[in-house]
């Protein structure tokens, strides 16, 4: 009897769903370890794609829109063990996110572009298109992530916003506060997949970090990397400029997963399984200082 009870306790697979209240625009990761096949599943209506994170562990993770209702979102999915199929539940609960409001001032040229630049800006959408479409290539990391540069948060994620009364918009990102020429490191390790001057975004790299999940980094003044180059974890990839639309130096800081923007934060807070936390970019002459940066509660300075 007991060996029996033994048995199907190291048959069992178990499932972890990371956090267990989000918002939306957040990031959510659902983790089965047990199952001796790729496993499959739906967190609501959005289906699980799981690639292996080790040995014996599968991880999928699902963007929440920015637009979701609050609401409980249903988690079932299906392992593969020796004992045959099992199923997993679980459930999520998206909370109220709370988005700030901001009026901003910019030059015309950024909501009345010329031709020219509308012409840049929609090459700039077909790169970016190019570059966001990979496939659910595997993870390419083995730590957690880690923020890009240590200072505060200026613009949180979500922050709705209104350009000379005129044009409204979302920000899908972090800005974090810096000078230009302070260096911008990789959060992980991963596959630089743009370096380019945008109109908007400025001076821009994207790394591609496996799974349809990047990062990217924007407004930047100098690149240190190269399309197709391999980073790790930390490297220094550029310098914290005023590139773009912008009304003063610093770094947006985002994520992108499976084709939506999630709140990078949410990236962040990710506890990947059997990891530790990525090291923190060292200091350096050109003055990575600070503090961690913390949530919104410095005094907004850029958009």
């Amino acid at each position: 009897m007991i060996a029996g009870a033994l048995l199907t306790l190291l048959l069992a697979a178990d499932v972890k769903l990371q956090p267990g209240v989000a918002r939306p625009g957040d990031a959510v990761m659902i983790q089965i370890t047990g199952s001796t096949k790729t496993p499959s599943g739906h967190l609501g209506s959005a289906e699980l794609v799981f690639l292996a994170f080790g040995v014996d562990t599968w991880v999928a993770l699902v963007p929440l829109s920015v637009d979701l209702k609050p609401q409980k979102l249903s988690l079932d999915a299906v392992a593969i063990t020796e004992g045959g199929k099992e199923a997993l539940f679980g459930q999520l609960e998206v909370v109220k996110p709370n988005f700030r409001r901001r009026q901003l001032t910019v030059s015309n040229k950024f909501t009345n572009p010329n031709k020219k630049e509308r012409a840049w800006s929609a090459a700039d959408q077909k790169a970016f298109n190019e570059s966001f479409d990979q496939d659910f290539t595997p993870w390419a990391f083995t730590q957690n992530f880690a923020w890009p540069r240590n200072d505060h948060v200026s613009a949180p994620f979500g922050d709705l916003r209104l350009f000379n009364n005129k044009k409204k918009s979302q920000h899908f990102g972090d800005d974090i506060d810096g000078e230009t020429g302070d260096p911008i490191y990789a959060s992980n390790d991963g596959e630089v997949v743009m370096v380019r001057e945008c109109f908007g975004s400025g001076g821009t790299v994207l790394i591609h970090h496996g799974g349809r999940l990047f990062t990217s980094y924007f407004h930047m003044s100098e690149f240190a990397v190269k399309q197709g180059e391999r980073v790790v974890s930390g490297q220094p990839i550029g310098k914290v400029g005023s590139s773009g639309r912008v009304t003063g130096p610093h770094l947006h800081f985002g994520a992108k997963l499976d084709g939506k923007w999630v709140d990078p934060q949410s990236v962040l807070r990710l506890e990947w399984p059997h990891t530790v936390a990525a090291p923190a970019p060292a200091a350096t002459d050109a003055g990575v200082i600070s503090d961690q940066p913390t949530s919104p509660g410095a005094s907004p300075r850029t958009p």
